[in-house]
């Protein structure tokens, strides 16, 4: 390849022309709360109004100019169109970016199953709410419309039913509000986080909400859960049904309830079929989830599992192992995965640009409140029209009386701006009635358009006397809202996704877990990491890795189901599970405990402890030759604790920790030489767990103890030269074979 030529640089002299900016590179001192209300408060305000919190159509700002868009667009009828045109089209609404306009686009879309009724009718690949990999493909690959029910959202849009403002160019207008002619806001789920709140509001059928919102209407007292009767997710799955903590949501419009996943047992394959989830999870995640508690040997029932979902749905299939209890599998799997998860409830909204968290109640009738402005500004709307056409028929009325005159008024006008005048004149009507007479095709002078005419005038009579009586009548314009809902019930009711478990409270959930106790090999370093090794892998394993500086320290037979502590530097004892570790090999370092078990800073692990029943004794052997003896059941606890402090006490020293299931003799070495062999026995155990234990070795000053360990039958010669009947004691100088006398 030929070196790239050094293009020739043009020196820039610098401008001498003594320009200035006023305060330029100056720092300028800001109190902190002067820039919290400059400059942080509007653009939290800004994303609390704008854009992550809902208002009471259902829609937040994104949403609604989309929807706008594509009903401008036509879309509401004929055939689908490129998705790039609709993004394209909304930027004139929404200028922040394709990306987010698209990505508005594939949540509200029929493919994507986010919602219980899709406001977008799509074509082509719009991925899936259930699955994190399957994505959606690029704008200009995929199709799309308004689905039949958008219809709903923009019904008498154009009849001053709500208000519209300047888009951001203030080139368009567009609606704050949809007049949707039902509470969408709960018909389909909506979360948001903003700044200092969010929301989060689950869907319902909307059936059951149509209904809830009738009877509100007719009285205000009802029982919300007796008509809605639990929340409705699109993907479906069970809904762990308690009465309580519904009602307390529907009232307070917070709490939360548990949804689990579907299945279906293939006894000929030995197979568990997973067809619905929670919302709150996707299939990687369960399948993720799944494979660590297999590694780490928590469930031992799979063969197999993987992801067959396909053009006809949601599909995780679990391959079993033989002689599996099905029903008690599942209940663990709902225990320890995502396969049952809560979905939490925020419902805040904004109402009149002020956010609210409210229950049911307050929703339904803060959207009738919304509603019945609607349909009045809609029937004021109408009556106004129709006053203005009863205003010219009676105009043309006059004329149709005599037909004659004003055709003689007509051609006998010399100019043609006098026309209108001169039929004023002569047949004593207004401006405005005198031009619609004068825009009459000749061909309309006939009787039968005339008899037409009077017999509009007589319908529009009673039309605008009926609507003047809606606009004062509250219950009549509430009795519309009722006929709409009723109606839309009809043309887009359907039957609940998500079943309603109302025993499955009744589980057992206290049921004893069951824990793989295969034997393992723990290893334990000095420096703290941890490994567990299974026989097999010992076997065919080779010499132990370990970091550089590293020795060995522990090395314990146990099993999966065993309970590990670990004590540390800083008088604290961890408790953790050893199927808690995933299996290692001994090429590995292994786990390191301070950070899998989330230790304080500058905290490491010095010892090593691995029980099934807490028997035992935990020796203490401090620098000064004090001992403590505490009993491992002191370490015991009822709940599921991870972490205990004052494991030892802190005001001596401490050399090493010896742990013994019976009692042992411990072999203790002074820095001055002496030698003490001591029975545990004859130390008392304490169920305090940071005492100061008891003298057992003197110590003079300088002298510390150098080594403290269980002592190992024939390891001495005449090991009760080193034994004494009281304690503290010094302790005996080793005494060498006569071969070789030990020089101190």
């Amino acid at each position: 390849m030929a070196p790239r030529k050094k293009k020739d640089v043009k020196k820039i002299e610098p401008k001498t022309d003594n320009t200035y900016i006023a305060g330029a590179g100056l720092t300028v001192e800001q109190p902190i709360v002067t820039t919290l209300e400059t400059n942080y408060m509007p653009y939290a305000m800004s994303v609390i109004v704008s854009r992550a919190i809902p208002e009471i159509d259902g829609f937040k700002p994104s949403h609604r100019k989309l929807l706008y868009t594509m009903y401008l667009m036509g879309l509401l009828n004929g055939n689908t169109i490129k998705s790039a045109n609709i993004v394209g089209r909304t930027m004139q609404l929404n200028p922040h970016g394709d990306a987010a306009i698209y990505e508005t686009m594939v949540r509200l879309s029929e493919g994507y199953q986010a919602l219980l009724h899709p406001y977008v009718k799509s074509k082509g690949s719009f991925g899936k709410a259930y699955s994190r990999d399957m994505a959606y493909a690029a704008s200009r690959y995929t199709e799309a419309k308004l689905a039949p029910i958008a219809g709903e959202l923009f019904a008498d849009i154009d009849k001053d039913t709500v208000d519209f403002v300047d888009n951001y160019d203030a080139t368009l207008l567009e609606p704050t509000l949809f007049p949707v002619t039902f509470p969408s806001v709960l018909v389909n789920a909506n979360t948001g986080i903003a700044v200092g709140m969010a929301s989060s509001i689950c869907p319902f059928n909307l059936a059951e909400v149509c209904r809830t919102t009738v009877e509100y209407i007719k009285d205000n007292d009802i029982n919300v859960a007796d008509t809605l009767l639990a929340p409705d997710f699109p993907i479906g799955g069970q809904l762990l049904y308690n009465r309580e903590e519904i009602e307390k949501i529907y009232e307070t419009g917070r709490g939360s309830f548990k949804v689990r996943a579907v299945y279906n047992y293939d006894k000929s394959a030995n197979c568990i079929d997973i067809t619905e989830i929670p919302p709150t999870t996707t299939s990687e995640a369960i399948i993720e989830k799944v494979i660590e508690l297999v590694k780490l040997k928590k469930i031992t029932e799979i063969n197999d599992i993987r992801d067959e979902t396909g053009l006809n749905g949601l599909k995780i299939t679990i391959d079993l192992k033989r002689g599996v209890d099905v029903e008690r599998f599942m209940k663990k799997l709902f225990k320890s995965t995502p396969l049952q998860d809560s979905f939490s409830c925020n419902f805040n909204i904004l109402i009149a640009g002020s956010p609210r968290v409210m229950g049911i109640k307050e929703i339904i009738d803060e959207w009738v409140a919304f509603r019945f402005d609607c349909v009045r500004r809609r029937v004021f709307f109408q009556l106004t029209k129709a006053k203005e056409r009863l205003h010219l028929l009676k105009g043309l009325e006059k004329i149709l009386l005599d037909i004659d005159k004003a055709i003689k008024i007509v051609r006998e006008t010399a100019e043609e701006k006098e026309v209108v005048p001169n039929l004023m004149i002569g047949f004593g009507i207004d401006e405005v009635q005198a031009e619609y007479v004068a825009e009459i095709k000749l061909r309309h002078l006939n009787r039968e358009y005339i008899l037409k005419r009077l017999s509009d005038i007589e319908n529009l009579q009673k039309s605008v006397a009926e609507m003047e009586d809606i606009v004062k009548s509250r219950n009549k314009v509430l009795r519309i809202i009722i006929k709409e809902l009723e109606e839309v019930i009809k043309k887009y009711g359907q039957e609940r996704k998500t079943a309603i478990l109302t025993d499955a409270f009744d589980d057992d959930s206290n049921e004893p877990e069951v824990v793989d106790d295969s034997p393992v090999t723990l290893f334990f370093t000095r420096d703290g990491y941890f490994k567990k090794i299974t026989p097999q892998s010992l076997r065919m394993s080779g010499e132990q890795k370990l970091k550089e500086g590293d020795e060995m320290s522990q090395i314990i037979e146990s099993t999966n189901a065993h309970e590990l502590l670990f004590f540390t530097n800083k008088q604290q004892v961890y408790k953790a599970k050893v199927s808690d570790f995933a299996d290692s090999k001994a090429s590995l370092l292994g786990d390191y405990v301070a950070s899998k078990l989330g230790f304080d800073e500058a905290e490491n692990a010095v010892f090593m402890v691995a029980t099934n029943d807490y028997k035992g004794n935990v020796l203490f052997v401090f620098d000064n030759g004090r001992i403590a003896k505490v009993a491992l059941s002191a370490y015991a606890t009822k709940t599921n604790r991870k972490k205990l402090i004052g494991a030892y006490t802190d005001k001596f020293t401490l050399h090493t920790i010896i742990f013994t299931e019976g009692e042992d003799d411990i072999l203790l070495t002074s820095t001055n030489g002496r030698m003490l062999l001591v029975n545990s026995a004859s130390l008392q155990t304490k169920s305090t767990r940071d005492n100061g234990g008891v003298a057992v070795m003197t110590q003079k000053k300088g002298q510390r103890i150098f080594t403290a360990e269980i002592y190992k039958e024939g390891s001495l010669e005449n090991p009760h030269r080193y034994r004494t009947r009281n304690l503290p004691a010094a302790g005996s100088f080793k005494v060498a074979p006569k071969a070789e006398q030990l020089t101190i």
